[in-house]
């Protein structure tokens, strides 16, 4: 199992969603949604999940103005995504996350962030630990810090593999791009 942040899943709303810089180049990473789509496709023939923790799907519904229910039909009929949400074994785990970081004597562990934004992040860190995670693919620069401390591997967008070739993405990718027009058209409006 894998988790996919809202700065991953943001970018399969829309192809007009700025992609994160490489901090190699000071560019925004190229091909980014192949990047995804190509990932999701390896993930699905391995049999792997996807989970798409609530607290980080709420950010992209944000997107979805109007049309949310369109966008979490996309997510919800997919077989390779689980919308997990933050419950009581994960409140447990955050609760373990705040302690043990107060008793290192910083709260936030370590993280420039808002107490707010240090709160939510851990939220999305302990639904991946919850649920036996491997990795988080996320571009926010605080989730591998918090992710660092329970010990799960993070990975930024740049560093998924450029697929060689451009394949023929299933019929969900397709519902993907309706969903970018249907956001597109809120943010317009």
């Amino acid at each position: 199992m894998v988790v996919f942040d809202a700065t991953i899943m943001i970018l399969l709303t829309g192809s007009e969603v700025t992609p994160p810089i490489d901090h190699t180049t000071g560019n925004p990473v190229e091909h980014a949604r192949h990047r995804i789509f190509s990932l999701i496709q390896e993930l699905e023939r391995e049999k792997s999940k996807i989970i798409i923790p609530a607290p980080a799907l709420s950010e992209v519904l944000v997107r979805a103005g109007d049309d949310i229910q369109s966008c979490l039909n996309i997510f919800q009929k997919s077989p390779v995504f689980q919308i997990k949400p933050f419950d009581t074994l994960a409140a447990v785990e955050v609760a373990a996350i705040i302690r043990k970081a107060i008793d290192g004597g910083d709260k936030r562990g370590n993280v420039n962030s808002t107490w707010a934004k240090v709160k939510y992040d851990r939220q999305i860190v302990s639904i991946a630990k919850i649920h036996g995670a491997k990795v988080i693919y996320s571009d926010d620069d605080d989730i591998h810090i918090h992710a660092k401390e329970v010990n799960i591997k993070t990975v930024r967008l740049v560093d998924i593999p450029v697929p060689s070739e451009t394949s023929q993405y299933p019929l969900f990718f397709n519902e993907i791009d309706s969903m970018s027009e249907i956001i597109k058209d809120n943010k317009e409006a």
